[in-house]
Parts: C-alpha cells; sequence; structure tokens
C-alpha cells in the first residue's frame, strides 16, 4: 500500500502514527512494537506473511478498508530476523519510547534501529566463521571504486580495481551480504545476482561529502594519514558506505577508526575464475565441504577462521610478512605448542565481534561474561607464550599481554552466569554496588524479614502450620489449611481460597508488599543504568581490546598452520624473489584427504629454462589434480603456511590464472566455447612472466582444426611473448612438437597401463609426451556399450588413416606455420598497407600497387 501524508486524516490515530513512521522506510519492512509484539500491516503484513510463513490477519478498519497484518513476538524476534536477513531482506525496528502512563493518544514510537544484511552485529544473526561485508561500489569513466565494512569488527577498506575483470574478482572474494551502487552505474550484471543488493542515488557518492563524513568520523582533517588520498573513487564508494551504516545503526560506532587501503601490487591477483576453479571456500557445487579452507581451518576461535579465509582469498607478495609468519609457526612447532595453544584459546571465543557490539552499546550481558572469561585466560597465554623467539611472536605475545584492570572490573561487575538480557534482571554482581544490594535483597521479599514474620504470627494465633509464601501472581500471603481455619485471627483479610488451605493477608504484608513491589523497580532501572555506565568503563580500552582481538585472531591461525603442518607432513617451502617453482613430491592438499587410496606424490620444475609444461595423460590420469595442486601449493606459500610436498621453493608470483573445465552461461547468453574463451583473453591480456597460469583443454568447444590453432596460439604467445610460468594440458598432441621449436618449453605426462580391455592410471608425472590419450579405454570405464566402443575404435582407425596427411604434412610443420602464428606474424599484405601513405599515391602507382598485393595474396 502507498500512501501519502495527505490520506492520513482517514485513518485512526495509531495508524496515522504506524503510516508516518512506515513513509520514512517505504522500501523495507516496519516491526513496529505494540505491547508484546512486532506487528506490520498493509503490503509489509503480506510481504512478511510470504517470506516468514506466518499468518496474516486482518486488524478491523481504518481509512474504510481491512488492515492486513502479521506479526511475530518481541521475544522470538531473533530468529524471524534472521531469516529475513539472510533472504536479503531489511526491518526497521520501531520501539515505544514514551511512558503509557503519561501519554495522551497513540505512546510515542520511533525506529531506533534498521537490521540489514551487511550491518547485523548481534550474535543470533551472524554467521560466526565467515565475515559478514557490506560492499559499496562505485564507477567513474572506466574507474571503479570498491569499500568494505565489517560492522562486527570495525575493518573498513577500500581499494581500487583496474576493470570490470578485477572488479567481479574483488565482489567474489568479498561475497557481500550486502551491496551497495549507485544509480548510474553501468555494470549492473556483475552485481545483479547478491542478494541484498540496494541501488542509491548518485549524490550519495560525491567525493567532497564523503570526505567530510570520514574525517568527521576519524577526527582527523584530510584522510592522508591513511594512505588513501589518491584512491578518489573508492573515497566515494566509502562516503555512501558509511553514510548508509549511520542512517541504519542511529547509534555512534567509535570502534571504526581508521580506513585502510589494499592494492593489486601488495597481493597475489586471482581473478574470478581463478578462486572458483581452486575451490578455496567454496566448492563448484556451492558448498563448503572439500575446499582448501576446509583442510585448514582448524581454527580454535571462530575470529581466527574468518582471518584465515581472508588470508587465503588475499595471498601476498611480502616476502618480509610470509618469511615472519614462516618463521612463527616454525617456533611453534619446535616448541610443540600446538596442542597447547589450542587448549589456552578455546576459552577466548569471539571478541572480536564482542568488542564491536560493546561499541555500539548492543552487547548484552553474556558478551560481557565471555569478555571477562577471555580476559581470565590471558595470564595463561603469556605463560605459554614465555618461551617464544620468533620476532613475530613475540609481538603478539606484547598485544595479548593480560589486562588486570579490565579484568577486575568484570569480574566485580558481572555475575558468574547472567541471563540472556538485561530486562531479566540479575546481571550486576552482588557487591558491586551497597544500593543495588540493599535493592535487591528487599525486591527478593527481604528473606530473614519474612521468616521473622511467620515465627511470630505462629506464636501469636497457635497455628504451626502457618506458612508466609509469594508468588508473581497475588503477591505475599499467609497461608493456613483448612483444618485450622476457625483459628484465623480477625485481622487477617482473606485473598486466595484453595482445595485444602486458605491464603491471607495483613495490613503489615500489605505494606510489605508495595515495599517490594517498588524496590524491584528501583532495582531494575538502577542495575540498567550501572550497566549502562559499564559500556562507559570500558570504552577507553577499545582501542586495546580491539588489538588483542587482532592479535589473538592471527596467533590462532599462526598456530593452526603449525598444527595442520604437524598432523599432515606439510613442510616449510623456501620463498624466493628469483622467480621459478621446484615443487619436489608435491600433493593436492584437499584430494589427499578425501581419498582412500595413497595419494601420488609429483614433482614440479619452472625455471627460466622451463617455462611452460605441455601436459598429455588420458582422461582421468590426474592432469586436473597435478594442476591445481600445483596452483595451491604456490597459493599456500603466499600466505605463510606449509605446503603439502616434500620441499618446495618457491618464487613470488604476482598473477594465479587457471583456466580449468567450463560451463554455460545462459543466464548472460554464452556458450560453454564462450566462457572458455572469454577466460583465456582475460589470461592472456593480464598476465605477466611473473604469473602462474593453468590452461586445460584450450579449444576443446569447437571444430578439431579451430581448436587445435586456437591452442597452438595460445601456447606460443605464452611462451614466447608473455613467458609466464604456464602448465597446458591438453588432448592435442601435435602441441607436443612445440618444443623442438620452443626451448623453454617441455612435454610432461601421466601414464596409463592398458591391460587387455582395461586401463590402469599411474598417476605419475613423467617426461616426455604421452603415447596416446586412452579415449575409448575412459568411455569403456564409464559404461559405454562395447557395441558402441568396438565401433569408435573401428571409426577411430579410419579417422587417423584418412586424416593423417591432413594433419601431418609434408613439410616439416605439423601444421601450416603462417595459420596458427598469426597472432606473432601478421601477412605481408597488410604490413605494406600499414605502412603507406595513400595521399601520396598517384592513381598509376596505386594501379601497380594492386597487382602488386594479388601477387602476394
Amino acid at each position: 500500500m502507498t500512501t501519502s501524508p495527505a490520506d492520513f486524516s482517514s485513518h485512526t490515530p495509531m495508524m496515522k502514527q504506524y503510516l508516518t513512521i512506515k513513509a520514512e522506510f517505504p522500501n523495507i519492512l516496519l516491526f513496529y512494537r505494540m505491547g508484546d509484539f512486532y506487528e506490520l500491516f498493509f503490503d509489509d503484513a503480506k510481504r512478511a506473511a510470504d517470506l516468514l510463513d506466518i499468518s496474516l490477519t486482518a486488524r478491523g478498519k481504518s481509512g474504510g478498508n481491512a488492515i492486513p497484518m502479521a506479526g511475530v513476538p518481541y521475544h522470538a524476534v531473533e530468529n524471524y530476523l534472521a531469516r529475513l536477513v539472510q533472504l536479503g531482506e531489511s526491518v526497521a525496528i520501531c520501539e515505544q519510547v514514551g511512558d503509557p502512563a503519561t501519554s495522551k493518544g497513540p505512546v510515542e514510537r520511533k525506529v531506533v534501529k534498521v537490521v540489514t544484511p551487511g550491518t547485523v552485529s548481534d550474535e543470533a544473526l551472524l554467521t560466526d566463521r565467515q565475515d559478514n561485508l557490506l560492499v559499496s561500489v562505485f564507477e567513474e569513466q572506466g574507474h571503479f571504486g570498491v569499500a568494505y565494512l565489517d560492522i562486527s569488527s570495525g575493518r573498513f577498506v577500500v581499494t581500487e580495481p583496474a576493470s570490470s575483470e578485477q572488479l567481479q574478482a574483488e565482489l567474489q572474494r568479498l561475497a557481500p551480504a550486502e551491496l551497495l551502487y549507485p544509480e548510474s552505474f553501468r555494470e549492473y550484471g556483475l552485481v545483479q545476482h547478491y542478494k541484498g543488493v540496494r541501488k542509491r542515488p548518485d549524490w550519495e557518492y560525491d567525493f567532497d561529502t564523503a570526505t567530510a563524513v570520514l574525517t568527521q568520523q576519524f577526527g582527523t582533517k584530510d584522510l592522508s594519514g591513511f594512505g588513501v588520498s589518491d584512491k578518489q573513487y573508492a573515497i566515494c564508494a566509502a562516503g555512501c558506505l558509511f553514510q548508509y551504516v549511520k542512517d541504519t545503526q542511529r547509534t555512534a560506532l567509535p570502534h571504526i577508526r581508521s580506513i585502510i587501503s589494499e592494492s593489486a601490487t601488495t597481493g597475489v591477483v586471482l581473478d574470478a575464475a581463478t578462486r572458483r576453479n581452486l575451490e578455496l571456500t567454496q566448492n563448484l557445487q556451492g558448498g563448503l565441504e572439500n575446499t582448501l579452507a576446509s583442510i585448514l581451518d582448524t581454527s580454535i576461535t571462530p575470529m581466527g577462521s574468518r582471518l584465515l579465509k581472508r588470508w587465503i582469498h588475499f595471498p601476498l607478495r611480502d616476502l618480509q610478512v610470509l618469511t615472519a609468519r614462516q618463521v612463527a609457526v616454525r617456533n611453534i612447532l619446535d616448541l610443540e605448542l600446538g596442542d597447547i595453544l589450542a587448549q589456552t584459546l578455546k576459552p577466548i571465543g569471539d571478541i572480536e565481534r564482542i568488542v564491536s557490539r560493546i561499541a555500539m552499546r548492543s552487547a548484552r550481558p553474556r558478551d560481557f561474561a565471555r569478555l571477562r572469561n577471555a580476559l581470565m585466560n590471558l595470564p595463561n597465554l603469556a605463560e605459554d607464550l614465555a618461551d617464544v623467539s620468533a620476532p613475530h611472536l613475540t609481538t603478539i605475545a606484547s598485544a595479548v599481554a593480560p589486562q588486570p584492570v579490565l579484568q577486575v572490573l568484570l569480574e566485580k561487575a558481572i555475575v558468574d552466569n547472567p541471563p540472556v538480557l538485561i530486562r531479566d534482571g540479575g546481571v550486576i554482581a552482588l557487591g558491586y554496588n551497597a544500593e543495588l544490594d540493599e535493592l535487591r535483597n528487599l525486591s527478593q521479599g527481604a528473606s530473614d524479614y519474612l521468616e521473622q514474620l511467620e515465627l511470630r504470627e505462629r506464636e501469636a494465633t497457635g497455628i504451626a502450620t502457618l506458612k508466609v509464601g509469594y508468588n508473581k501472581v497475588h503477591g505475599f500471603y499467609i497461608e493456613i489449611s483448612r483444618a485450622s481455619s476457625n483459628q484465623v485471627p480477625g485481622h487477617y483479610i482473606r485473598r486466595q481460597t484453595l482445595k485444602n488451605n486458605e491464603r491471607f493477608i495483613t495490613e503489615e504484608l500489605k505494606q510489605h508488599e508495595e515495599k517490594v513491589l517498588t524496590a524491584q523497580s528501583r532495582f531494575l532501572a538502577l542495575e540498567k543504568k550501572l550497566y549502562d555506565e559499564l559500556f562507559e568503563l570500558i570504552l577507553p580500552d577499545l582501542e586495546i581490546l580491539q588489538a588483542l582481538a587482532t592479535n589473538l585472531a592471527e596467533l590462532d591461525v599462526l598456530n593452526t598452520f603449525a598444527r595442520t603442518a604437524e598432523r599432515l607432513n606439510y613442510v616449510q617451502p623456501e620463498l624466493t624473489v628469483e622467480p621459478g617453482i621446484r615443487i619436489e613430491g608435491g600433493r593436492h592438499p584437499v584430494v589427499e584427504q578425501m581419498t582412500s587410496e595413497p595419494f601420488i606424490a609429483n614433482p614440479v620444475t619452472l625455471d627460466s629454462n622451463r617455462k611452460m609444461l605441455v601436459i598429455t595423460g588420458p582422461n582421468m590420469g590426474g592432469k586436473s589434480t597435478y594442476m591445481r595442486q600445483t596452483a595451491l601449493i604456490v597459493l599456500m606459500a603466499h600466505i605463510g603456511a606449509f605446503v603439502p610436498a616434500q620441499s618446495a621453493t618457491i618464487g613470488l608470483v604476482d598473477r594465479i590464472f587457471t583456466r580449468i573445465g567450463a560451463s554455460d552461461d545462459l543466464a548472460s547468453g554464452r556458450s560453454t566455447f564462450m566462457v572458455e574463451m572469454t577466460e583465456t583473453a582475460n589470461i592472456l591480456h593480464n598476465a605477466t612472466e611473473k604469473s602462474l597460469v593453468l590452461l586445460d583443454e584450450i579449444g576443446r568447444g569447437t571444430s578439431t582444426y579451430d581448436g587445435l590453432s586456437l591452442a597452438w596460439a595460445c601456447a606460443e604467445m605464452l611462451a614466447l611473448k608473455i613467458k609466464a610460468f604456464t602448465l597446458f594440458a591438453t588432448h592435442y598432441f601435435e602441441l607436443t612438437m612445440l618444443s623442438e621449436q620452443i626451448a623453454t618449453l617441455a612435454n610432461v605426462h601421466l601414464d596409463a597401463v592398458e591391460h587387455g580391455d582395461n586401463i590402469i592410471f599411474m598417476h605419475a608425472i613423467q617426461e616426455g609426451a604421452a603415447s596416446k590419450s586412452f579415449g575409448l579405454q575412459v568411455a569403456q570405464l564409464a559404461g559405454v556399450p562395447k557395441d558402441a566402443v568396438k565401433r569408435a575404435k573401428q571409426k577411430l582407425a579410419e579417422l587417423e588413416s584418412d586424416h593423417k596427411q591432413q594433419l601431418m604434412p609434408a613439410s616439416s610443420d605439423p601444421i601450416p606455420q603462417q595459420q596458427l602464428s598469426l597472432i606473432e606474424q601478421p601477412h605481408q599484405v597488410v604490413e605494406r598497407l600499414t605502412k603507406l601513405d595513400v595521399n601520396d599515391m598517384s592513381p598509376r602507382q596505386a594501379l601497380d600497387l594492386l597487382y602488386e598485393l594479388k601477387s602476394l595474396i
């Protein structure tokens, strides 16, 4: 329903209030608090009923029409919010802020918070081992800016992708929970498939406004101190993002204290296809199992798990940082600290998100208790780290030193096992505040007083079974059995009759009851005040606590690397600035854990004299596994982890490209072959001599000659012009002859052995080209009918005979060089035409030239 303010006069006062508030939030669901429920009306009610599968009812009429209504209980609202957030929806929470006792007409209400997928911080709405990111993108004249914020940690980052392909890779890496983009954004196809996509007006991306908003938040004159002054497009994106966060959270955000610049020059660039093909944190089916992260991530804390995944998706080229991580892992192994640190880290929990909730004043009592428990464990951690010698570990040890003042504060302030919510009471510990203790004693009925009253009344009445009791419905009472009812004094006032007992009250007990009820109200108010003051007492230590969380997460990851290396027999790779990759006994980190058979380890050698390996062998022989394991080992080395190999020497690479497997992109109207060529084009345009390139079966999506020609040309370009380190798997055996023409290209193969009609895969890499592809044998293994396989063998013999001369001409060149080398060798007619100045030619010269060009063709 769309209702303008002019229409409100026909509605009841309460509906006028609702519609006035709803007008401020036209595109999101409004949870309107009414008693014990959050209610939704009109179109919101219909939408919520559909999304949440709750009942749609009606609430009388307003403006002459029935009002659709749906609602959820306030005490169970988190469950419903979690479901809506997962669907990419946003919700405005409207609470009663006025006093019903003094209100004339509807109680005053206002929206206190807008819950959106990218700005949630409540524990119940978050996945603990995954980042939850709000991302903003900006584009202007082909230049891109990206900003992203993890509000649950305060990490605020900007970057400027160099192209739409890099933007696509960034979005895949970040996996935004919510994505903001401007109205004029021209790359909508890159963002449309994400949940929680929000179109924002162009003016929210104004550079000057963005700078003012950010400097105000950070309390600085400008942004030069953060190293982002040159990132104009990223700052535009960041300005829109931060204003959106301020508008939705409606509270101070002191934990967002800086903005970090990320650059492609500091990391190993991974495009979208590479992240997908290598199955880093998500497998090809979209699940989380059987990925690199699933093998490496045995992190003890959720914040460690999130950091590890960030490292996996942003490998570094900084030799100093990577070496420091390796030395730290080695130090943990040498001291045999892995399991010890794991036990100590276990009670630490997710203090990164707890600290952020404290900063936003949304922390719950159990958050304070968990922070207290974590701080209580820091002395044990200091003892564990007492003997470390790795410089990086000693730095971490200093940052995670005990915090006795804050620890004592929380020990004194919070009970051992606090309730979930402060409104339930009983959060502040006994002895923290004398006035609160007195009110607590009164509010609990002053049991000493009641015991004395009971003894006194027994003596006065002579009724030995008389009891003084209390319940929440009827309050205090004196209970006497029916058998003793004839002894009840005249000043007792009957309060309740039960089957076997009578309950009474006296004037004295009534006065005490009023005192207790008043004390309960005062107790809850004072406890809430002391609870709020606790935030103020902790906020000065916010920076220390954030640094504590950051370093604990990194310690957890380094310890995870050490424990994984010990458990799975990984080795420390040697990292060098000299280009090259030498791996002895390399293994695929995921496949070796998934298979019940012993994994066959294989070597890889790539250097300045051996830049490309053309890999042949049968389907299912292990070519793809061999290539992927090389890329994963190189990537693991670039995050500081140990690797699955006997030994490894890895020269720093700038990019990793993979073109392995393909599928139709029907949504964009692209065939399998078009997807394959698009990914290949990206590699040929962006790879450098320091890149690692994995290409599998280039050209298989078209005819034999087209495919072979394309594969040949791509191999030539990578080997001769780009000179990237390349693993090139193919079934075109003609490509193996390139080794005779290109000195830096070598042939290797994965062999198989025929036994009758069966085939046994050896999975071991060997030098030289394969003898055959064994395609028919693999088809037979797959269950293709024997008659079909038999006919295929006959047809293969015919084709090999008929096309031998076409595939292998009389000349020494296996494929006409002129056809395959068009990329490198332009036709001489084209060269002549390129150099001509037509304006200086006479008609006779032009005619002579035409005859000459005709003869050349």
